[in-house]
């Protein structure tokens, strides 16, 4: 929707899908294995080193509903809202917490380099979203949630890959997610837009479609 309003229309709209780039596996990878390494943790009612080091997640516990950490997982059903239009709106976490009555959204990220100081940044909206989506389902959220970074650091001798992790908390605003959500429906509702003209190197696949 930012890179190219007109190949989300099409796109949303079921006329044409813009081509993706070739994805790396290996985030893919890591992001299962963490989940199951989560996991382990969290069946046996403690929190895993990266988070119980770390003094921001004092007195907080994994969610430990397995049977709805299944369906907000997938990537095909995630946690969903439909609006009183019919319109849907849905999104997958990687995983959450649970400080008293309140969920805390936790979001893996693997890098191959060290942050940047605008990193998190990038994936405020997101952390925006799933707090929104949580919250129309009726549950409570934290006004805050973590971003969980795994960078590579070292080989040992042993051939293991050592990572180093970080853990940023980043506040959330669940208002900006709706301004976001009725942007979207917006550009939807309304006529496809045009193509990109001074921009155009913003997206030159909207320039097959006529």
């Amino acid at each position: 929707m930012e890179e190219c309003p007109r190949c989300f229309w099409l796109t949303q709209h079921k006329v044409w899908k813009r081509p993706t780039g070739i994805f790396p596996s290996l985030p893919s990878g890591m992001d299962s294995i963490l989940k199951n390494h989560f996991d382990k943790f969290m069946k046996k009612g403690v929190l895993p080193p990266e988070l119980s080091d770390n003094g921001e997640c004092k007195g907080c516990r994994l969610f430990d509903d397995i049977d709805k950490l299944k369906v907000w997982r997938n990537n095909l059903k995630g946690i969903s809202w439909t609006d009183k239009e019919g319109n849907i709106l849905h999104g997958a976490v990687d995983n959450l917490l649970v400080k008293g009555k309140k969920i805390i959204v936790l979001d893996y990220k693997t890098r191959g380099f060290p942050l940047k100081e605008d990193t998190a940044e990038h994936y405020q909206q997101q952390l925006n979203i799933y707090n929104y989506l949580l919250r129309k389902n009726g549950y409570e959220t934290e006004d805050y949630a973590f971003l969980l970074f795994y960078v590579p650091k070292e080989v040992a001798e042993t051939g293991e890959v050592i990572f180093d992790t970080q853990l940023i908390k980043m506040k959330i605003d669940v208002n900006e997610a709706e301004k976001y959500w009725k942007k979207g429906l917006k550009i939807l509702e309304s006529p496809c837009p045009k193509k990109h003209e001074e921009e155009s190197d913003k997206c030159s696949w909207c320039e097959l479609i006529n």
